[in-house]
């Protein structure tokens, strides 16, 4: 996935668990409530399946988004707080 300068993946319902790898740039992700958190690249998040989000960047960014009703990214990954 690639984003422009101030591009935007609008606020949308996950369908199936969904992990996004930032590979360059930087932007701002959020989660159902309205706080925005920044991501930049080697930054990764976890979207459960049904959680809502939206990804948006100033500068723009590109990621690789992967999607699958198995991932479990716990299984791999330290998780940050």
């Amino acid at each position: 996935m690639h984003l422009e300068e101030n591009g935007i993946i609008g606020y949308h319902e996950a369908v199936v668990p969904q992990l996004l790898l930032i590979m360059n740039g930087e932007g701002f992700v959020r989660g159902e409530k309205e706080e925005y958190f920044k991501v930049q690249s080697g930054d990764a998040v976890f979207w459960e399946k049904d959680e809502w989000h939206e990804t948006k960047t100033d500068k723009g960014l590109t990621a690789i988004v992967i999607e699958s009703e198995e991932l479990k990214p716990s299984s791999f990954m330290h998780i940050q707080k």
